[in-house]
Parts: C-alpha cells; structure tokens; sequence
C-alpha cells in the first residue's frame, strides 16, 4: 500500500493530486500492517459519528449519536490509542458528546481539515502515518489523501471511498467507528484482554 509521508504534522508545499488509494479488504495483510501501525484515530462527525441528520427548533439542536461507537473510542483509549474529532462545523451538542466520552482532541473550525489534523499531530508528537481517519465527504479528501489509513464509511461519497485504505461496512451513526476501532484493536492483538477484563 502507498505510505505518505508526513513528519510531525508538517504540511507539504506541494499539493498532491487527490488519487485512488489501494482497495484492501479486511483480509488484506496491508490492511493488517496498516491497522498495526494507528496510534491515533481521527474522525470527521456529521455523517461519520453522526447519520447526518440535525435537528433544530427553539433555539437548540440535537444530534443522534450511536452508544457503540462511543463504547469503541473509549476501548481505544483504554488500550493506548488517542482518539479526536475533526469538524468544520463547530456545534455545542458535539463538544458535549465529545466531553462525555473524554476525547483527547477536538477541532471544530470551518476551514482546512488537513491544517486541523496537522495541528493535533503536532502536539500529540505524530506524523500522518500513525493517523487512521475517517470520513465522509468533500471536506474529509485531504486528510484522508495523507493518513496512514484512510477509512471511508458506507454512505461516504465516491471521492472519499475511491481515497479510502478501507470502506466499513456499517454506515456513519450506525457502528461504522465500532466495526473500525475493533479492527484497530484485533490487528494490535488489543482485544482479547479487553474481552477477558469485561468477562471476569
């Protein structure tokens, strides 16, 4: 699989022209080695974390999260692997999800994502090559041009999917970050204790 390159969250002058990354299934040994490699996930949240939809009345707004996918950031967490979101529409019923599963970063700005994602690396110490991202659409193809392992969702865009490592299966707010941390977890031989800490 190709690798980009990125030292310590430092931007390339030259822009790369947006381009298929390898298709690989979850049998792949290059997904494998790929999944290995994470040490933090980053995710875009409307139509990732979120099924898109936003509800709005009275001066408020509601999001539907999925409880799973919560539960897989924190098991992330709980194994060493940092998580963060990355949106370009700032809202405070993200922030408060956000502080209830205890992120480690949270970048909510309109704007680049990529200057977002580079912002974080540089103050978690990491390059592009230990980033899984996640996304969705449009504003996501930068990040997931340069991430170690570029992971659309099921209702992402032909852009974004055609840019992926991997496609989950499951659908943005309906256990896609599950199905991906779970992946994450098993290829770092993470989740068997997990599973014996939670049986005992």
């Amino acid at each position: 699989m190709n690798h980009r390159p990125g030292a310590k969250g430092r931007r390339s002058r030259v822009e790369r022209p947006l381009r298929a990354a390898p298709a690989l299934d979850s049998r792949s040994s290059a997904l494998d080695q790929a999944l290995k490699r994470v040490r933090l996930l980053l995710c875009d949240v409307d139509g990732v974390l979120t099924d898109g939809a936003v509800t709005m009345g009275d001066g408020r707004e509601y999001k539907r999260f999925n409880i799973q996918d919560g539960l897989g950031l924190r098991l992330l967490q709980k194994q060493g692997i940092q998580v963060g979101w990355i949106s370009a529409r700032p809202s405070p019923v993200t922030e408060q999800r956000a502080a209830d599963l205890k992120v480690d970063f949270l970048h909510q700005e309109e704007g680049s994502k990529v200057a977002g994602v580079e912002g974080i690396l540089a103050r978690a110490g990491m390059g592009w090559g230990d980033v899984c991202f996640v996304g969705d659409d449009l504003v996501d193809l930068g990040a997931l041009k340069r991430a170690g392992l570029a992971v659309a969702v099921a209702n992402a865009i032909d852009e974004a999917k055609a840019l992926a490592h991997y496609v989950t299966r499951a659908a943005g707010g309906h256990g896609a970050i599950r199905e991906i941390a779970t992946m994450i977890l098993k290829a770092q031989d993470k989740w068997t204790p997990l599973v014996k800490g939670f049986s005992e």
